[in-house]
């Protein structure tokens, strides 16, 4: 199974710096983090489109062009922070459809999109998922002429029955999950139980792993940080052979956000560990 990272790792490194975080004395460009990618030595990319400066035609092309030279695997994702707001954002919408003619253009075949956020998730959910569904029916009509594949993730809103009821609603091959390890542990939802109702419709990850933070409230979403895989409550390993076992063909991305005290301002330092235990993973996968 493949390793990688998505570009939300190095958020802060970008400009989007948390309370509490230390601004980077210099800001990571798009152009730094590809390089910083290939010098990793991943298998796949995960692209926050908020982090792309430019769609022209010409520059996708170049990301394209410099992904296919590193001999990547990659997903284009679309929603930060909030999506389609749990259905309420017409115009989020339109701008998600159109980002499916982007990830077109830079080669990728798994497109991540976002529903809600925790700024929705103590609303009403069932009307939500209702437009939702019939967003996401539309949206995947388009992404299936570009043979691109839809992963709603769980975004610190939804627990995994109500994933499944997306992907059932939505009723196509075009459309699944990305599958957020943390985010499911950060809605009191067993990641574990999880991912054996969603493996056979998972098309990308977000590996996080966890721990508590002392001090913080439980109602807190950050309540539960990201520390490097293994070194939290998540099993992810057993997430891996359960992906293994439903013959998933994605990567295993990397996903930090906010960092545990331990580890605060030491994204590079959690994404290297991180990587080090999928590694790992994975190779323990392949000779089982």
């Amino acid at each position: 199974m493949k390793v990688g990272i998505d570009s939300y790792c190095f958020h802060r490194l970008f400009g989007e710096v948390y309370p509490g975080q230390k601004k980077p004395e210099k800001e990571l460009s798009f152009e730094d983090f590809l390089l910083k990618a290939d010098e990793l030595n991943i298998e796949g990319v995960s692209l926050e489109s908020c982090f792309i400066p430019r769609f022209d035609k010409d520059y996708l092309a170049g990301i394209k062009q410099h992904l296919d030279l590193s001999g990547m695997d990659r997903v284009y994702a679309w929603g930060h922070p909030d999506g389609l707001e749990g259905g309420r954002n017409e115009r989020a919408f339109e701008e998600m459809v159109q980002h499916i003619e982007y990830a077109d253009q830079i080669g990728a075949k798994v497109m991540r999109v976002v529903g809600s956020s925790l700024q929705f998730r103590f609303e009403d959910h069932q009307p939500q998922l209702e437009k939702l569904s019939k967003m996401f029916s539309e949206a995947t009509k388009v992404a299936e002429k570009y043979d691109i594949k839809l992963a709603v993730e769980n975004h610190i809103d939804y627990n995994s029955d109500e994933i499944l009821q997306l992907v059932t609603n939505v009723n196509s091959s075009h459309f699944g999950v990305n599958f957020d390890s943390g985010n499911f542990l950060r809605v009191l939802d067993d990641p574990i139980q999880a991912m054996e109702k969603l493996a056979p419709y998972v098309f990308a990850t977000h590996i996080k792993d966890l721990r508590p933070v002392k001090g913080v409230p439980v109602n807190e979403w950050y309540f539960f940080s990201c520390v490097p895989t293994g070194d939290g409550l998540i099993d992810n390993a057993r997430l891996a052979q359960i992906l293994k076992r439903h013959s998933y063909e994605g990567f295993l991305a990397v996903e930090i956000d906010f960092l545990h005290p331990e580890y605060s301002n030491q994204e590079e330092l959690v994404v290297k560990r991180s990587l080090e235990v999928l590694w790992g993973i994975a190779d323990r996968l392949t000779y089982a």
